[in-house]
């Protein structure tokens, strides 16, 4: 079961590395809320039950309970840093743009604002 567990788990990161280079949208936004409602569900649960992730982890062929909450939190982790990764990028394209705008609109080209001496030139 072990085998099973490890290729889920390759599976899942694979899935996490496309969606980096997928389109945001409402659906990526509406699946983001629902792996964090499962994760806040998981951690309460490991406080309250921990019996029952040891007898998944039993299940999955993994040793201890505690094992198998590592594990999905790596995923959890890789899921955000993908997700934030795509945030960022997309706000550095949107302040390239605005910046391009801005300087296209300007009302003096860069040189006369800031005259270079003609000692330094």
């Amino acid at each position: 079961m072990t085998v099973v567990f490890q290729f889920a788990i390759v599976v899942v990161i694979v899935l996490l590395a496309l969606l980096v280079f997928r389109g945001q949208g409402e659906r990526h936004l509406a699946l983001r809320r629902i792996f964090l409602l499962l994760f806040i569900a998981a951690a309460a649960s490991s406080v309250f039950f921990p019996q029952i992730w040891t007898f998944a982890a039993n299940v999955l062929g993994i040793g201890r309970g505690t094992d198998l909450i590592v594990y999905l939190l790596v995923l959890f982790f890789l899921g955000f840093v993908a997700t934030t990764y795509r945030r960022f990028r997309q706000m550095e394209i949107n302040m390239t743009e605005i910046a391009r705008k801005v300087a296209l609109q300007s009302e003096h080209p860069p040189e006369t604002r800031y005259p270079i001496p003609e000692d330094e030139r």
